[in-house]
């Protein structure tokens, strides 16, 4: 099959590579019908991630069933589906509480950016979509298997509900799925961040309510103006570095919620600061499988278009076209084609 290799930061290859295979009971083998390129592998690609050996990328992924382990039951070949970037068991106490992406046997995903997949733990981590879908309905799927699973979790996490005044910080693929998350849920004004015209209109038309394209103390002063000083009761981080991570937390008013869900690099407070602030945090790699069932519900009714984050559009043998176009910002999320 072909897949995706990072051999060196900015040297990407689409190579020749053996076909999975079932390994393990639990095992299942997916022929892919869409991948793209995170914003995540960007700290690999950037060598801001330091690895010593080549890299098959990817882990965001819709395909078919083609093969399944003695011990899978849930599933059978011909089946599309969507998983995440961990796999889980989905049956453990952690799973029960909504947070497989700590499942006790979690077992991290790569190897999405090509023509075929080995998903372990097939039946707790793959979900089942019902229908054929259009392809609107398939950059949605392939959305939900991370940016908007990982969105709505920021959601979440900043405990958006009725009422309550959110900000956005980051307009990559999270961030404005972070928009359209907090939209769903309830949120009555939806601040985002955002310095780039083509992604304040996406923030827009997602339901963000104001933009700030101010940054550092003129955004916070900004922000303050537009929350009678106080700050707003919800934040969701979808950046990662401590930049942006400062600035969240700073446009947080006491007793609001922080949800922080770009990977962290650099991100360091001290312990006073935090203690003063009466701000709650929480956040992490987002636990995509508790939410994948009703996202893709959503996306299958077309209540939702969550896909619209993909606005390049390539065969896998153009990935490196891809990881260009997204590490110089020129594309918000490439759809790569199996």
């Amino acid at each position: 099959m072909r897949g995706v290799v990072l051999h060196a930061p900015g040297e990407i290859r689409v190579e020749d590579l053996p076909d999975p295979a079932v390994l393990e009971p639990g095992d299942a083998v997916l022929r892919l019908e869409a991948t793209c390129v995170c914003g995540s592998d960007l700290w690999r690609y950037r060598g801001e991630d330091p690895f010593s050996t080549p890299q098959h990328m990817g882990h965001e992924y819709v395909g078919v069933v083609e093969e399944i382990g003695s011990s899978v039951h849930s599933l059978t070949p011909g089946d599309r589906v969507v998983g995440s970037f961990f796999a889980s068991d989905n049956s453990c106490e952690i799973c029960a509480a909504g947070y497989q992406s700590s499942c006790v046997h979690r077992q991290l995903m790569s190897g999405a950016q090509a023509q075929r997949l080995r998903v372990p733990l097939a039946d707790g981590t793959l979900v089942v979509v019902g229908g054929t879908p259009d392809d609107a309905q398939l950059r949605g799927l392939l959305a939900a298997s991370d940016v908007f699973g990982t969105g709505w979790f920021g959601a979440r996490a900043a405990a958006v509900s009725p009422g309550k005044t959110v900000v956005v910080v980051g307009d990559g693929a999270v961030g404005l799925l972070g928009v359209l998350s907090a939209r769903l849920q309830g949120a009555e004004r939806i601040i985002a961040m955002s310095r780039h015209a083509s992604r304040q209109q996406l923030a827009l038309e997602f339901g963000a309510t104001d933009i700030v394209a101010e940054r550092g103390d003129e955004g916070i002063e900004r922000v303050r103006d537009l929350t009678h000083g106080l700050g707003a009761h919800c934040v969701i981080e979808a950046v990662g570095t401590n930049e942006a991570m400062r600035q969240a937390f700073t446009l947080t008013r006491p007793g609001g919620h922080l949800g922080f869900v770009g990977v962290s690099h650099g991100v360091s407070f001290e312990g006073r600061e935090l203690f003063m602030s009466h701000v709650h945090l929480h956040g992490g790699p987002a636990p995509v499988r508790d939410y994948l069932p009703e996202l893709i519900t959503r996306i299958m009714a077309n209540e939702i278009n969550p896909g619209r984050v993909f606005d390049l559009d390539l065969p896998l043998d153009g990935a490196a076209e891809a990881y260009r176009a997204m590490d110089e910002r020129t594309a918000i999320k490439v759809m790569l084609r199996p």
